[in-house]
């Protein structure tokens, strides 16, 4: 059987139920295209990461760093899904850089010798973008006080609400989703900046998968756009298009650590 997994939106609650729905429908339409040991449910046992690179990958989400740092030739992109929240322009979307509510910053230069907390080393959303907005102000490649990591965007919300950390970059379809689904866990802070775009997070494929293959799961993402039994789920994740992008797409994300490193501030500290 091969592996599906969409793990890369999944809480609060509500939005792994419509991501459910939207694999049942994925999976049936691909069996009725011939495809075979299509799973009929998304993987839960292997970690979101290591299915990227699994041997039977079937269709995954990834984050648009990883993929341009270690994923190029290892997979295929099938579409970058485009969202309905604020930061959102088409598959591009940005950071929303997050202080305590009662933070006195007014800029990010207000933020020199702040804690950050980061969600991972290899996040675009929470390191990459975060990276390219700060470079310009390290000196000697420094910024911030510390940093910590925290494993996921709503820690990072978390630690700031708990006065463990001062700042983060929370991706806007995160900030999104959780404004709509668990306000209150907002409630402890703001939004001081936004970061650049860039294209968002893409379904992926193994990369021995052929082209027919790669086309027809193009096919099915748009069915279900238009299958009016997933309008509740598409509204729940905020989906509203699928866009097919190239690999130089996503090469400005590259690019954005490169900047950093020429500006001596090659990670987060």
């Amino acid at each position: 059987m091969r592996l599906a997994s969409l793990a890369m939106y999944a809480s609060p609650p509500p939005l792994a139920e419509a991501t459910a729905a939207l694999w049942r429908f994925i999976s049936d339409a691909l069996k009725r295209a011939g495809l075979d040991d299509v799973p009929d449910g998304l993987d839960t046992a292997v970690r979101y990461d290591k299915a990227w690179t699994h041997p039977d990958l079937l269709l995954a989400q990834t984050c648009g760093f990883p993929y341009v740092k270690h994923l190029r030739g290892k997979v295929l992109l099938v579409a970058t899904p485009v969202y309905g929240h604020p930061g959102c322009d088409g598959p591009l979307k940005c950071s929303f850089i997050v202080v305590g509510k009662d933070s006195n910053a007014q800029s990010l230069e207000d933020l020199r010798g702040a804690r950050a907390a980061i969600n991972e080393p290899d996040s675009n959303s929470g390191v990459n973008l975060f990276r390219a907005a700060v470079a310009p102000l390290s000196r000697n490649g420094r910024f911030f006080s510390s940093v910590s990591e925290t494993g996921g965007h709503r820690n990072s919300i978390a630690a700031i609400t708990a006065g463990k950390a001062d700042v983060a970059a929370i991706d806007c379809v995160t900030y999104g989703n959780v404004l709509r689904f668990d306000p209150g866990s907002l409630a402890g802070v703001r939004i001081l900046a936004e970061t650049v775009k860039g294209p968002g997070l893409p379904i992926i494929t193994r990369a021995e998968a052929s082209d027919e293959e790669i086309s027809l799961l193009r096919q099915v993402l748009r069915q279900a756009l238009d299958e009016p039994s997933l309008e509740t789920a598409c509204n729940v994740l905020s989906l509203k298009d699928f866009a097919v992008l190239s690999d130089a797409d996503y090469e400005p994300l590259a690019e954005l650590e490169r900047q950093a490193q020429r500006l001596g501030y090659p990670v987060i500290a």
